[in-house]
């Protein structure tokens, strides 16, 4: 059977990566095996004190940005918005998060012995989402340790192999991998689908019918000798 390999590409605080997480549970539901996902972390919010300031000052400053995500989050249903959101919890970086992740990818490889990702909300899929959501619906400062780790072991986590995979340097330098790899790919943000060996790019609000049409492309064609059409 031919697997289609998708990279992709978020920053934790964004939040079109927020609402874009339906589509990769649309993509894993519907083609399975057939897909597999590499969950990867890219930097857009690594110093969010210097960011938002610098890109919204002249727009009203975190209360600008405050209203600009709460505008987004009505154009999707499926997700919440807290109305406080940058106001009162202003997350330091998303890098922080990136590096927890990282360190739960890495466990959840070792435990399980199977691939990053598959067609089942893994471990890594869940703690994801509750660092999300705790974010953006709950208004969590989740580049708190503490917190990461709250929401971690209510989910079944080993939080003493999480540190161990973070003070042994396997998390940090599978991280610093991930934001290499961004920048060779050239990675314009968050979140971002790549695929066909990086022939094909997906970046932003893209509609999951523009995601399975290139995914059904690619199944194919598998060998990836012409152009998609799509």
């Amino acid at each position: 059977m031919s697997v289609v390999q998708v990279t992709y590409f978020s920053d934790v605080l964004c939040i079109w990566a927020y609402a874009s997480q339906a589509r990769v549970d649309a993509v894993k539901e519907q083609f399975g095996d057939a897909v597999h996902l590499d969950y990867r972390f890219c930097s857009v919010f690594g110093d969010t004190a210097r960011k938002i300031p610098s890109t919204w000052n002249a727009k009203g400053n975190y209360s600008g940005f405050n209203a600009h995500l709460r505008e987004v989050a009505q154009k999707f249903p499926h997700i919440a918005v807290h109305r406080d959101i940058w106001l009162g919890t202003r997350p330091r970086t998303s890098a922080s998060p990136h590096l927890f992740m990282k360190a739960v990818q890495h466990w959840q490889q070792e435990q399980m012995q199977q691939p990053r990702s598959g067609s089942a909300a893994s471990i890594f899929d869940q703690v994801l989402w509750a660092f999300r959501s705790g974010f953006f619906r709950d208004c969590r400062d989740i580049s708190r340790w503490d917190v990461q780790c709250e929401l971690a072991e209510a989910l079944g986590v080993d939080i003493d192999a999480i540190e161990e995979i973070i003070h042994d340097g396997i998390a940090f330098a599978e991280l610093v991998a991930d934001y290499q790899d961004a920048e060779k790919m050239h990675i314009e943000g968050s979140p971002s689908f790549v695929l066909n060996k990086g022939r094909q790019k997906l970046y932003g609000d893209v509609g999951f019918r523009i995601i399975e049409a290139n995914i059904q492309e690619l199944l194919r064609a598998p060998d990836g000798d012409q152009a998609s059409w799509c």
